[in-house]
This record gives C-alpha cells, structure tokens and sequence, in this order.
C-alpha cells in the first residue's frame, strides 16, 4: 500500500453521465442511458450538454469541499472514450482528458489521492451498436479497454497523486445456479482480462500504482487468484452499495447491524483470497422498511447505519462513499447530505 488507508468519495455522474445523479440531464431526451442520451439529442446537442456538464458539476471548489470533510482520496470513473479519439470520435462521444488532468491538479494541490476507475461494466447489459463497452463476453471491447488501461497508466505514472486505476468500474460476473448459467462476464474471460491489464499497467507505470479488481459480486471466487510473489500491489474491490436481495428487517438499531454485518462477512470471503480488499463504494440508504417509520426515524436510522459501516471498514485498506454530489440531494447516496452531520476527525 502506498500511502497508508483511503477514505475517499466516489466522483459518479461527473465525466460519464449517470441518469440517477443528474436526471434532469436525460429528461428531455426520455433517455436511460448516455447511449441513448447521444441518439435521442444528437451529435451536436449532446456534445453541448456534456460539455456544460463537465465544466460545472464537479470544479476545485468540489475537491476543497472534498478535503475539509475528512476525506482523502477520490476514485474517479473515466469513461473509455476519454481520450475522444478512434470509434469513440466516430460515435460522438466527447473526451474528457482535460478534466482528468484538472482532477489530478486539484487533488495534488490538496493532498488527496486518486484512484482511476476504467468505467465499463462487463457482464452488464449490452445495448448493440458500436457503443457496446459492456458486453458479457468483452469481445467487441476488450482491446479497446486494455489501451485506455494502458495510456491512463503512462499518462500518470510519476504524478504523486495517482494512487491506482481499477481495471472496470462495475462487472457482473457470471455464476451457474443448479443446471444453469446467469447472464454475466463469464469468470475466466475476465481473470484473462485483469492478468492483461496488470502487465500493461506495470509496463507503462511500474511497480508503484495499485491495481485494483472489481470481485464481480463473487467475493469468494479468487482464490488466491493473482497473489503471486510475480504479482505485486493488487488490490480486489467489493461493492457494498447493492440492495439486499432478499427482504431484511431495518425497522431498528439492532436490524442495521445486522445488515452490517451482511457486508462484514462478504469482505471476509474476499480477503481469503490473499489480497487487501477494498470497498469501492457503499452508501448509507437502507432497504425499504416499515411503513410505519417515520421520516425523521429513518433518517436516526440512516445515521446509525452510516457510522457501523464506516466501524465495519476500518480496516479495509480503502473506502469510497457512494457518491460525493446529486443534483438532487439523494440522503443516502449524496455525501454532502449523508456525512454532512459527521465529525471531521470520524471520517479522517
């Protein structure tokens, strides 16, 4: 570990758009994603949009704002046409370079570190067309994804700032259930892919830059997969943002904990594995719970729930709150309102 242990925020929604951060955005399109958001405004309108975006939800006052709470590090999505050049030019996707190099300065100047994440989402749904950056099986992608891997990584390999890049952003993974096989990145096409893109970060960055590996919601499936004495600085990442699928009881205190320590034990599976384990992002919005609850319960509840998870982590050697800014002020999802009531000293 470089540096010693992050307490960071996602920058979700800033340069990939995010219909649940900025809703307003996609509206007048009836879009559900960027894709679409492309198809449903046009080249040119979208480009105009993205742009405006950019430049006004996430500036330095964000990354000063960042660092008074506590916080010290960011993990950044960077989309993989942000370089602008090659299919992405041809789509009509806009690049965003210039605001990663911003978001380094920034962090630099204020002493937070940066931990890139390659914002694909193998196994996700794909959407068909020349966009498809996340199809199960990565064919149409792969390449594409290991050289932004690759020219992140020597972009900023001697910028102090960079901590790491996590090789995706969200990945499902395929699982067999009985006699049949879940929709999914099946497993050993994306160890493929992560043993790939470890070498191109070393080759472009050397030994320093964590490399980070989303666990696929597949905690227990590494098994010591890339713990080698010939693999060094690897992380694995688990996300604990998820709802429960199964319905939990958060009526009380002792109902939250029990949630906690839900995610407690996915960690502990992952760490069997032999790597650090991180959590790349959690938030603190509970389940649906009893109609009977109150606002103003849920919110004594919410805090409850926000401060044991932040206990539960403590000795992970990374976590990321889910996200640092909605245009909404989403309480359980927008750090400005969910850790707003939080002691400085608790996050740091």
């Amino acid at each position: 570990m470089a540096d010693g242990t992050l307490h960071g925020v996602n920058l979700t929604g800033w340069l990939s758009l995010e219909p649940w951060v900025t809703p307003e955005l996609f509206a007048e399109a009836g879009a559900l994603d960027e894709d679409a958001l492309l198809k449903g405004l046009g080249a040119r309108n979208y480009a105009e949009v993205v742009r405006r975006h950019r430049n006004s939800f996430i500036t330095r006052d964000d990354f000063v704002r960042i660092a008074s709470r506590g916080f010290n590090a960011v993990r950044l999505p960077v989309p993989w046409y942000a370089f602008g050049d090659g299919v992405a030019q041809t789509i009509g996707f806009v690049g965003c370079m210039e605001h990663v190099d911003d978001a380094l300065d920034w962090a630099e100047e204020l002493g937070l570190k940066v931990v890139f994440a390659l914002a694909i989402n193998p196994g996700g749904p794909g959407r068909g067309g020349e966009a498809t950056h996340d199809l199960a099986d990565m064919r149409l992608s792969r390449e594409r994804a290991l050289d932004v891997v690759f020219r992140l990584s020597k972009r900023y390999a001697s910028r102090m700032g960079f901590f790491g890049i996590e090789l995706a952003d969200d990945v499902v993974s395929q699982r067999r259930l009985g006699l049949t096989l879940t929709e999914g990145m099946p497993v050993h096409l994306l160890r493929n892919y992560y043993r790939e893109a470890y070498e191109l970060v070393r080759h472009a960055a050397g030994e320093e830059p964590v490399v980070i590996m989303p666990d696929g919601g597949i905690p227990g499936g590494w098994g010591r997969f890339m713990a080698q004495r010939h693999y060094r600085n690897v992380w694995l990442d688990c996300h604990l943002d998820r709802r429960p699928t199964t319905r939990v009881d958060v009526s009380g205190p002792s109902g939250v904990r029990r949630l906690v320590e839900r995610n407690s034990r996915q960690l502990r599976e992952a760490a069997r594995a032999g790597m650090p384990v991180m959590v790349g992002k959690w938030s603190a919005a509970l389940p649906i719970a009893d109609s009977a609850m109150t606002p103003e319960g849920r919110i004594a509840l919410e805090r409850v729930f926000t401060s044991e998870q932040i206990a539960a982590y403590e000795k992970a050697p990374a976590w990321f709150f889910n996200t640092w800014k909605t245009s909404g002020l989403l309480p359980g999802w927008d750090a400005r309102v969910a850790m707003a009531t939080f002691e400085r000293g608790m996050i740091a």
